[in-house]
């Protein structure tokens, strides 16, 4: 949510910014509302003056007087209150387009209008050069016996996956790998639910519009959030940190439930787009200021880039363009990994800066040194999540005979192993 105010004297630039992300907003509509409702609270408010004047000479009043200054007074109430509807009305429409109105992106952002546009930074390790005829990841996990689709299938549908004996513990290993290693920079574990209500999906900027990726609960207001960024976001919800309490960086950890609705088709075979998944998430809220935000921007991306690094995976580094980044981003950079069965990099990381506009939403305000009540800032940024990341994971390292080399860091997780599949 941006700042009422701002929208008022930056009209322009708000409209580019709905513009190039895309969106379907009329700003002009917006701000007429706003004019409208200014202009009914001003007259409720003379009119509430006007009361309030007229019952201070009742007690004063002589006998005839007061009759007529007491019926006065009961018109005038009646008059407020049917202007109360109308007022409510605008209220409510003036905040669902409020919710709507995207942020404004970092001029380095390039324009574009979907992920075809985005812009390639750079390219970190090399692709593996196989001397054999190499398998993905559904081949490997099936040689190993590492997988069972079908059974899933019958249990839970399409885009379930389910994995046995060694494979979980890779699984394991990884979470539990990125923990540690974002714990050793900083960042205090969390381990969090994935149910949340209606408010904090609206809090972290997926409502409104992203209700049909949602699993909703039948009979209850709870919901299964596709990241721990939204029950995050809203664990300080309406309160006033100290200066000194910022910034607030969590690594967490949680399951996490997507529909993937529209993605008919999509990454049908395997493990890339699955409805259940599990997630170590950063999340950083930090002090209302562009430059102290930008550079918690570099921090989660370095760690995210180590976590690849440190799992020997080729990568490359994009900059997601207007079209691409979500609303209520400013700047957002994607990392996608070597996929050698596809010839292609996909991605699992995503890193993102809001500003305020998710605190302005959640209301996460903190008080500066000099007493001022600020909107806080937000980031976050994909740790690890599995099992995507298994994908290259296993393609990356498969060797000749079918087993998979262990990364050296992963192998204090998996009891010294160097490779799975293997003695």
């Amino acid at each position: 949510m941006l700042d009422l105010k701002f929208i008022r004297e930056h009209a322009g630039t708000v409209k580019h910014a709905v513009q190039v992300k895309g969106l379907s907003l009329d700003i002009d509509e917006l701000l007429r509302l706003d004019r409208e409702l200014v202009e009914l609270k001003q007259r409720v408010e003379a009119m509430q003056a006007e009361r309030n004047a007229n019952a201070k000479l009742v007690p004063k009043a002589s006998p005839e007087e007061r009759p007529g200054l007491i019926q006065k007074g009961k018109d005038l109430a009646e008059e407020i209150r049917a202007l109360e509807p109308a007022l409510r009305a605008h209220e409510d429409s003036l905040k669902q387009l409020l919710l709507r109105v995207p942020n404004i992106p970092h001029p380095s952002v390039p324009v574009g209008k979907d992920d075809s546009e985005n812009v390639e930074l750079r390219r970190e390790g090399t692709p593996p050069a196989f001397a054999f005829a190499p398998l993905d990841h559904v081949e490997l996990l099936d040689r190993q016996g590492w997988s069972d689709p079908e059974r899933v299938a019958r249990v839970s549908g399409s885009r379930s996956y389910l994995l046995k004996g060694e494979a979980v513990m890779l699984e394991m290993a990884v979470l539990t790998f990125a923990l540690d290693f974002l714990a050793g920079r900083g960042f205090t574990p969390l381990s969090t639910t994935a149910l949340a209500r209606p408010d904090a999906f609206v809090g972290s900027g997926h409502f409104p519009g992203g209700e049909d990726q949602v699993y909703k609960i039948e009979g209850d207001e709870l919901m299964l959030a596709g990241t721990a960024e939204v029950p995050v976001n809203s664990l300080y919800a309406g309160e006033q940190l100290a200066a000194e309490a910022l910034p607030v960086t969590y690594a967490a950890i949680s399951a996490a439930f997507r529909s993937e609705a529209g993605s008919a088709g999509r990454d049908v075979r395997g493990l890339i787009r699955v409805h259940e998944f599990r997630k170590v998430e950063q999340y950083v809220l930090c002090r209302a200021d562009e430059a102290e935000g930008l550079r918690w921007f570099q921090t989660i991306l370095g760690n995210a880039e180590a976590l690849l690094q440190a799992l020997e995976l080729p990568y490359r580094v994009v900059q997601n363009c207007t079209g691409d980044m979500g609303a209520g981003k400013v700047l957002m950079y994607d990392l996608e990994t070597w996929v050698p069965s596809e010839g292609l990099y996909r991605e699992t990381h995503s890193c993102s800066y809001l500003g305020d506009w998710q605190a302005r939403r959640t209301g996460l305000r903190y008080r500066d040194e000099h007493g001022k009540l600020l909107y806080a800032h937000t980031l976050n940024n994909t740790g690890i999540a599995v099992p995507r990341i298994l994908v290259p994971l296993l393609e990356n390292h498969q060797q000749a005979d079918g087993t998979v080399r262990v990364p050296e860091a992963l192998r204090p997780y998996l009891g010294a192993r160097r490779c799975w599949g293997g003695p």
